[in-house]
């Protein structure tokens, strides 16, 4: 149960990060917003969010600290195989065609969604001549995803989504195993460009055949959903495809003109031909 108090704290909290860092959450889904903070003032130990907001403003750390708990997202190599599947089967026919590509992962955290598409690029034979754009607000999830080392606990669900999403080796050929971690093959980086990019406040993002950005904007309100269809619609090259989460949709978007559906199951789309 939330107070008048609390909500007015959580506010001046949101403005503080925005005004002085430039990270905006004040477009985020506010239930999924407030419960993360009170996460990051729980553990951090603070007794309100103006002690957190203190924290933030004045101790170097606080930023980092408290964007850890903002960001956190769960994610998993080739996660929902049918999408991955449906990019391979359906998406990929279309792109053999252009001359060079540019694919951006929007909202990478710590790079398992990048990593799955450059291997499925490199299966169809498309990766060099490639260029992937992976970002996200977090400058501490891009340098995992830079490094690309992941818990070997995690192999097993990783090797499974794989198989299902029409993987043609054995996954064991992109990652070495050792202390109990397991990391990939540096090789699947050298056509990678890692940037930060917050889908709330930066501008459009050079021209793309591909968009993947999934499970990221159930995290925004309406009004902040609408800015990022808009970013990608302006992004996508004529007739580029825009791949979204299981849970997300294009339907009530003031863009959904923009688009048609490609792949309606796999929540893949293609922007319009139209100039």
């Amino acid at each position: 149960m939330t107070t008048p108090m609390e909500d007015l704290e959580l506010g001046l909290l949101l403005e503080a990060i925005h005004q002085k860092y430039h990270y905006d959450f004040r477009g985020y889904a506010m239930a999924s917003v407030r419960r993360r903070l009170k996460l990051a003032r729980d553990k951090l130990g603070y007794r309100s969010f103006s002690q957190l907001q203190d924290y933030v403003l004045h101790d170097p750390a606080g930023l980092n600290d408290v964007l850890s708990y903002l960001t956190v997202q769960v994610s998993e190599m080739f996660r929902d195989p049918a999408y991955f599947k449906s990019i391979r089967e359906k998406v990929i026919p279309h792109l053999r065609t252009y001359p060079s590509l540019k694919v951006w992962v929007a909202g990478c955290s710590s790079g398992e969604e990048l990593y799955s598409l450059v291997i499925l690029f490199r299966e169809e034979g498309l990766e060099d001549k490639t260029l992937f754009y992976a970002t996200d607000i977090s400058a501490e999830a891009l340098k995992k995803a830079e490094i690309g080392v992941y818990d070997l606990s995690r192999v097993q669900l990783f090797t499974e989504n794989y198989q299902k999403a029409g993987g043609k080796y054995p996954f064991s050929d992109y990652y070495t195993a050792a202390y109990g971690a397991v990391t990939l093959d540096k090789s699947l980086r050298k056509r990678v460009v890692f940037s930060d990019h917050s889908l709330a406040t930066d501008a459009v993002f050079g021209e793309m055949q591909l968009i993947s950005c999934r499970n990221v904007l159930i995290y925004f309100d309406r009004d902040l959903q609408n800015r990022a269809f808009g970013l990608f619609a302006d992004s996508l090259s004529r007739k580029g495809f825009l791949g979204l989460g299981a849970k997300e949709s294009l339907r009530f978007s003031n863009r959904t003109g923009d688009f048609s559906d490609f792949a309606k199951e796999e929540r893949i789309y293609q922007k319009r031909g139209e100039s």
